[in-house]
Parts: structure tokens; C-alpha cells; sequence
């Protein structure tokens, strides 16, 4: 466009109704998100892009599709673009994609979302774990020094599957049997005192040391010192594994002793239970990624919509995690 036509196109702005120009605008903004939406998506894949079929990195350009650049694959002839193979290919909408980054980094239920960035519920709760099913992996490689570990609970919830395995209850039930049993999930978190963290769903009902080789075992150092509570299952773990174990009684009102104590997991799982309050309930199949969740707000590794979005796409901080 011309100077003297772009003056002419600006000129007719005056003559348009309120309506009018609100439309206009809209227009513009939904325009510009999507560049820059576009263009992070681009820059992302820069970094790995090879073809999602064979895995090959001698590709040519063809053309353009959606938006995006689109790739030939020259040894399998399979054509893909930067969101092939990654969890937000086929997803619609990318102009409000950094619009509803904002919102999960605000907690924002599904239909708080939704209404938010102008979409159905249904594509905000996929739009979530499709966010989050690569973004939850950014974690910790292995706790040093002082780590401790404890275990909470929450009710099993089969929260929107179609085929129940027990009798259905109400929202927000209670368990049949007392204490801790097989309609409990045990969520493990451990945490060293620099604030690394990792939590795993161990399964229904007690904890035991079997699970605690399965899950705590890789994650930790052989020189760590290991301070719980006195639940047997860690003592027994500690013995088989070779690792230094301090528990603490709190049975009878023993909480520290010195640099012994578990107040930070615990400080942890009580800001974990606090947060999932609001969303009444989380089914049990989707708890690593709400675990995964609430770790990018903790950490505050990830403090903005395109931190997020460049993280949905397999892109972390370049903050090292060790």
C-alpha cells in the first residue's frame, strides 16, 4: 500500500460508527496476537525442528499452511510445520493461545478461561492439559543435601469418566472406609532445602517402601540426607537403599530438632491443597498435571504467557534445573 492510499484508508476511520471501529479494532488486536503468536511458534522450533515421521533434518520449505511455515521432508516426503509432533498441533484459535497462558497463569478454572478468551469450556479444559502435558515435565534432576519427604492423600475422583469402577457419590464425598485405604491416592512430595521439588501419584492406598524405590530412589543423591516422619516405610527404604534417614516424632509434638524437620514439604503440600480447593475436585487421571501446574507457579520458573507457550512447545528456561 502507497502512502497516499494508506492516508486515504486512515482518513475513513472518521466516518465509521462506534460500532464500527470497535469491530476495527478487535480486528487489529486478533491480528496482531497472531503474529506474535506465529512467530514464537516459529522461533521455538527452530532449535529441533526435524521431521516428527522419520526423524530427519534434510527437509526443504513448501509453501505455507494455518499460518506457518510448511516443511517437505526430503527422505519420507512427509510434509509437517514447527507444531507437528508436539502436544498443540491442530489446536485452533492461536491468536488467543498467549490469552489463555495468561489465564492458567492466573489459576483460572475451566470456564473462568473460557469466558476469558472467548472459547467453549471443552476446548479450555484440552486447551489445559495440552498446555501442560509437556510444560509439567520441566523439573529437578535429582534433590541434594537435606531433602525431605512426605506423603498426603486425596479421594479417588473419576471425575468426567463415562464408566465408573465403584458406586458414584457426590461431589466433594467422603470415603466409606476410615483412615487411609484403597479410595485414597497417595501423592509423594520430596523437597531439598534449596526448594527443588518433585511429587509423583504412587497409587491408591499406603504408602510403601516398594514405591518409594520406584519413585523417590532415582531422584535423589546417594549422599542425601533423608528426613521424614516416622512412617515405617521410609525407614525400611533408607536401610535397603544405603541412604542417611532422620525421622522426625512428631507423634509427641516433636516437629524440629535443629535442621531436622519436614515444615517445608509440609509447607508445600499445604499450599498444593489450598491451590486445588477452588477447582472442586480433580480427577485422579489428571493429578501429574495439576502437580505439574502448580510446580511452574511455585518455582516462578515460568512468569509469563510466552514463558509458558515456548514451555507447551518443549522450550524451558535456560535456567539450568540440576
Amino acid at each position: 500500500m502507497s502512502p497516499s492510499q494508506w492516508q486515504s484508508f486512515i482518513s475513513q476511520f472518521a466516518q465509521l460508527s462506534p460500532h464500527q471501529r470497535s469491530t476495527a479494532m478487535e480486528l487489529m488486536s486478533s491480528s496482531a496476537g497472531i503474529d506474535a503468536t506465529l512467530a514464537l511458534i516459529e522461533q521455538a522450533a527452530q532449535a529441533h525442528l526435524t521431521c516428527p515421521a522419520c526423524r530427519s533434518t534434510h527437509f526443504h520449505r513448501h509453501g505455507h499452511a494455518h499460518g506457518l511455515q510448511r516443511y517437505r521432508c526430503v527422505d519420507c516426503g512427509r510434509t509437517f510445520n514447527a507444531l507437528s509432533g508436539t502436544p498443540l498441533a491442530h489446536l485452533h484459535y492461536k491468536a488467543r493461545w498467549l490469552a489463555y497462558a495468561d489465564c492458567m497463569l492466573d489459576s483460572f478454572s475451566v470456564r473462568k478461561a473460557a469466558q476469558q478468551v472467548a472459547i467453549h469450556r471443552n476446548t479450555s479444559f484440552r486447551w489445559r492439559h495440552r498446555f501442560l502435558e509437556l510444560a509439567r515435565t520441566d523439573r529437578p534432576l535429582c534433590l541434594h543435601g537435606i531433602a525431605e519427604a512426605d506423603e498426603m492423600y486425596l479421594l479417588e475422583s473419576e471425575k468426567g469418566s463415562r464408566h465408573l469402577t465403584r458406586p458414584a457419590r457426590r461431589r466433594g464425598g467422603h470415603a466409606r472406609q476410615r483412615g487411609i485405604s484403597g479410595e485414597q491416592v497417595c501423592i509423594l512430595v520430596a523437597r531439598d532445602r534449596t526448594g527443588q521439588t518433585r511429587d509423583f501419584v504412587t497409587g491408591k492406598g499406603q504408602l510403601t517402601a516398594a514405591r518409594l524405590h520406584t519413585w523417590l530412589e532415582p531422584v535423589i543423591d546417594r549422599d542425601v540426607l533423608l528426613v521424614t516422619d516416622g512412617h515405617p516405610a521410609y525407614r525400611a527404604f533408607a536401610r535397603e537403599a544405603g541412604i542417611s534417614h532422620q525421622a522426625v516424632n512428631l507423634r509427641v509434638g516433636i516437629r524440629v530438632s535443629g535442621a531436622v524437620h519436614v515444615q517445608n514439604v509440609n509447607a508445600y503440600h499445604s499450599r498444593l491443597r489450598q491451590w486445588l480447593a477452588p477447582f472442586h475436585g480433580v480427577a485422579t487421571r489428571y493429578l501429574p498435571n495439576y502437580l505439574g501446574w502448580r510446580w511452574i507457579l511455585d518455582a516462578r520458573r515460568i512468569r509469563s504467557a510466552t514463558s509458558l507457550l515456548n514451555a507447551a512447545l518443549g522450550q524451558f528456561p535456560h535456567l539450568a534445573v540440576t
